[in-house]
Formats: C-alpha cells, structure tokens, sequence
C-alpha cells in the first residue's frame, strides 16, 4: 500500500505548523506500507492542486491529511467535510472567501473513507486523548478535505481519503493566554502512525 500524508506549512502568524512537524517524524514505512510526505501551502486553490499533482503522479492507495486545530484539546479525527469556504482570517496569500461553494458540482458532503471511529480508539488506546469530530469547519482544513474527496469521487474511486486535525504544540503556548490546550509534537506523531496502522489493516 501506498499512502500519502500531508501537512500545512505555518499560517495565522504562527512560526510552525505541529501538522507537518508531525508529519516529518512519521515513519517512512508502516507495516510494509510506503508514506510519501507532504506539505501543502495554507492557500486556497494551491494545496488542492499539489495533491492532485502527488495523486496523479504517485498512485497513493489512500491520502490522510494532518491540519492545525488550536484550540482543541485532543486528536480529531473529522468524518465529513462540507462543500463551503468561509475563511475566518485570510490564507497565506491574502485570499479569505465568504460563503462560497468549494466545487459547484459537487455533493453537499462527503464523508471520510478511512475508518475513523476504529482510529480514534486505536489512538486512545496509545494513551493519547482522541475523538471523532463531525465538522472540519469552513476553513483550509475543510477545503482540502472537501477535495480530496471530490477527487476520488470523481476520478479515484479507489481512493480513500481522510483529514486528521492535532492541538498547538507544546511551544505555541508560549505568550498566549491561557489555558491553551496542546500535545507534544511526537505524541502527534505516535497518533498520526495509530492511524496509518489502523487505515492498513482495514
């Protein structure tokens, strides 16, 4: 199995992104399956088209993407993604859409094909505080959930797709007021690899 992971560089003024800083520790191989890692920009209309680019090229059997969720006290992994983009605060290149449908041809919803209640406890039972969330909310993070799934609707049908959202790193808390929920960047990692083992065995 192939499996592409990918993760947001910094935005909203922070220095790091825990999302790819996660990403990077992840193992190279998992269970004889092949991660191939990603970062994508924090852009409207250019991470999507990254993705698709490492889709066509390199064939993954499944893309799970990791984003930054502050606030947020545990792992959440998303199960639906809606076809909406209402940025809170602008992308990385100023770009900050209102109320705006992210695919005109596409479903209202699409609901992650990885099996995520089955990750969420597997996370759980690494000691690691974890849940199912069911909104991604109308930022970047929901945007390129929304098309991946699009993607593998319309072109993958083999494709499994998922979005998995980590707290601030511990070293983001620093100057802001508290409490500030957040984890350790290689807690995220040993999460981010409970899940990749749980998506292969299903």
């Amino acid at each position: 199995m192939r499996i592409l992971l990918t993760g947001f560089d910094p935005f909203g003024g922070e220095k790091i992104n825990p999302a790819f800083e996660a990403v990077k520790l992840v193992q190279d191989r998992i269970a004889d399956s092949d991660i191939i890692k990603l970062e994508i920009p924090t852009v409207i209309g250019k991470c999507d088209k990254l993705v698709a680019q490492m889709v066509r090229e390199k064939k993954p059997d499944v893309v799970l993407s990791i984003g930054q969720a502050g606030g947020r006290f545990d792992i959440s992994v998303e199960r639906v993604a809606v076809n909406i983009i209402d940025a809170r605060i602008p992308d990385n290149e100023g770009n900050q859409p209102f109320d705006q449908q992210i695919r005109k041809d596409g479903e209202n919803a699409y609901f992650a094909t990885i099996p995520v209640k089955a990750i969420a406890e597997r996370i759980k039972s690494k000691g690691l505080p974890a849940s199912v969330s069911y909104t991604a909310g109308t930022y970047v993070c929901n945007y390129i959930m929304y098309c991946e799934l699009y993607m593998a609707a319309t072109e993958f049908p083999k494709l499994r797709c998922g979005f998995i959202h980590v707290p601030f790193s511990t070293s983001q808390a620093i100057n802001k007021p508290t409490p500030v929920p957040t984890m350790s960047i290689e807690n995220m990692t040993l999460a981010i690899e409970a899940a990749i083992e749980t998506i292969i065995a299903s």
